[in-house]
């Protein structure tokens, strides 16, 4: 593995941290995910007030679409889904950052780079959760 190997994981980690400086700077916004997505679930207005939260989901969406479709990379490894599971792990994660109050990009990115406490808390228990079920999954629950 060569360090030109990394280049995709470095380009995505600057366009993150630019993304999320530009949208602090211009707007005074955090680029909280889930906290975009909840407001325009919460509040759906759409008299001009949420376009910024639809174009940054847009943005998000489309990213993905277009690195894969000029990498000629999948966007996500072909195996058979587990939809409920599926479907219950996304509700304990959005449980989890209504609990948490943010996300992994909220509190990581944005709240990290902003020298915040309680930011760093949450992401301390994030990575802690995170290595805890690896290990359960791993070490516990082998079938």
């Amino acid at each position: 593995m060569t360090l030109l190997d990394f280049w995709p994981a470095l380009l995505g980690g600057l366009l993150i941290g630019g993304a999320s400086v530009l949208l602090l700077g211009g707007i005074g916004r955090i680029a909280g995910i889930s906290g975009i997505t909840f407001a325009l679930l919460d509040r759906p207005n759409w008299n001009g007030a949420n376009l910024w939260r639809v174009a940054f989901v847009v943005g998000l969406l489309a990213a993905g679409w277009s690195w894969s479709h000029w990498s000629g990379q999948p966007m996500a490894p072909n195996r058979e889904a587990n939809w409920p599971l599926l479907a219950l792990g996304g509700l304990v994660v959005g449980w989890g950052t209504s609990l948490g109050s943010g996300c992994t990009s909220g509190h990581g990115v944005c709240g990290l780079g902003r020298l915040s406490l309680r930011s760093l808390a949450a992401v301390a228990t994030f990575m802690a959760t995170g290595a805890l079920t690896v290990f359960v999954m791993r070490h516990v629950l082998v079938a």
